[in-house]
């Protein structure tokens, strides 16, 4: 019998039942191994194991009971799915009585057992394996006459994946793009494919051929099952110590203690602001929080309570650079003693678009992306300053060689999905009538601009005389 005549008979015998449902993540163990294991496990599952369950007979003499032998599960069609008879509805009635014979059958005979046993015994040239979420086929090797077979056989469109001494595999979950054809019907789920080998050498050591191949997974179960069983198992169980953690945001005055009721500022003047993590179980943890500093990764004003509101003001961001101090030297990090503490100062400022000749004040919110990093700084985590007189980065805590991203793009420590973003109370700032500010709310940013001014033209301004600056007049 040749190989096409043969491929009717080994689609019969290799369609096989997956009544199981699990699913493993990660690579495919060694292929030997692998195959052994899921052709046990198919074995088990088809063969409906027997095993004793809570379903008590008693004995000849009435004394001792024994445990009835019932299927662990059966395969069913879709007609014998009869749900609806179990509908919950109101009062009692009789129990169907197709559910019980369905409760007192036993387990059939081990003829289907035994059948499969010799069946997967059997030595076979080719070989398939089937499981809820994937298929593996193997074929033999001594088949061929060549050493470089593998090379013009596959699966649908997927290649020979691993091989042994004795056997070509291919090992492929059903999401994998080999072309798997996938039917459905009121009782089974079909999923095949076509192992082909078709040599493209000028010649031919083998004919080529083509043998369909094709899983069958039931759709319907009936389980049984008396209850479960737990194994107590000695030993210890080692559990990681994660403490619960959160973040707070706060206002402070100059001296670090915290403002509490309503805050107002004029703008211009220096606002101080601590982020600090608040750890639970503090003296348990004392030796993990040691290894670690807080550090903000970005923060940003609004005018609403949202954080992803419009407009926004960034004062911090780049994984840590005070961005805001490039225009004010007000705006720094500030050492703090704690290392689940960091306080910064930020000078007032409000939103220009958002100034009403009907109202006196300004209410804003600061808005800030925090979280744990290693004691020494790195790109990722860091506290860095701008400092005007040297127009350089400086890092509050270690290396200044960490804040050189600060002019282009730092890398990020983490996920975006994993920020830890906190907000503080909001605080006014206050404006004079018709939208106009106080004089006394001078911005620090146009002194320092005029003082630059006025130092790169001190050259021409000595020249110019007292007697010539009287004359002027505007």
């Amino acid at each position: 019998m040749d190989l096409r005549h043969a491929a009717f008979l080994l689609l019969l015998s290799c369609s096989a039942y997956s009544y199981r449902f699990r699913s493993r993540a990660g690579n495919v163990e060694d292929p030997e191994q692998a195959w052994e294991r899921l052709k046990t496990e198919n074995g088990d599952e088809v063969a409906e194991t027997l095993v004793p369950r809570s379903f008590w007979d008693e004995s000849e003499n009435g004394s001792t009971p024994q445990a009835k032998q019932v299927r662990e599960y059966q395969a069913i069609s879709a007609l014998e799915n009869k749900k609806k008879d179990f509908k919950p509805e109101i009062g009692a009635r009789p129990l169907p009585d197709w559910a019980r014979e369905m409760l007192l059958e036993t387990a059939s005979d081990s003829m289907e057992t035994d059948t499969f046993a010799t069946e997967m015994a059997r030595p076979q040239l080719v070989e398939i394996l089937c499981h809820v979420d994937r298929i593996y086929v193997r074929m033999k090797k001594s088949f061929f006459k060549t050493s470089n077979a593998h090379r013009y056989l596959k699966f649908g469109t997927c290649r020979v994946n691993q091989a042994t001494k004795d056997h070509y595999y291919f090992l492929y979950l059903l999401t994998a793009d080999c072309g798997f054809k996938k039917m459905s019907t009121a009782d089974y789920r079909y999923v095949g494919n076509v192992l082909t080998y078709k040599p493209t050498t000028p010649v031919l050591r083998e004919m080529p051929f083509d043998i369909p191949m094709q899983c069958k997974f039931p759709r319907f179960f009936r389980s049984f099952s008396a209850g479960f069983y737990p194994i107590l198992k000695g030993g210890t169980v080692y559990r990681s110590l994660n403490p619960e953690s959160s973040f707070t945001l706060t206002s402070q005055d100059a001296l670090g203690l915290e403002i509490t009721g309503a805050q107002s500022y004029s703008l211009g003047q220096t606002m101080y602001f601590q982020a600090k993590e608040f750890t639970y179980y503090e003296e348990v943890f004392a030796e993990v929080a040691a290894e670690q500093r807080i550090y903000i990764n970005q923060c940003f004003m609004t005018a609403f309570r949202n954080p992803t509101s419009n407009p926004k003001y960034t004062v911090i961001d780049n994984y840590g650079c005070m961005v805001d101090g490039m225009m004010t030297d007000k705006s720094k990090f500030l050492s703090d003693p704690s290392q689940t503490a960091l306080r910064f100062s930020v000078a007032a400022v409000i939103f220009k678009e958002m100034i009403s000749t009907s109202s006196s004040s300004q209410q804003l919110y600061m808005h800030c992306d925090v979280s744990m990093g290693p004691l020494t700084p790195t790109e990722s985590s860091k506290t860095c300053n701008y400092d005007q007189a040297t127009k350089a980065w400086k890092e509050l805590y270690g290396s200044d060689s960490v804040c050189t991203c600060c002019d282009s793009t730092c890398p990020s420590a983490k996920p975006k999905s994993s920020r830890n973003v906190i907000s503080s109370h909001a605080w006014k700032i206050n404006l004079s009538n018709n939208g106009k500010f106080h004089p006394r709310m001078k911005s620090s940013a146009d002194s320092s601009l005029a003082d630059s001014r006025k130092a790169v033209h001190a050259d021409f301004l000595k020249y110019w005389g007292e007697d010539q600056r009287k004359s002027v007049k505007f």
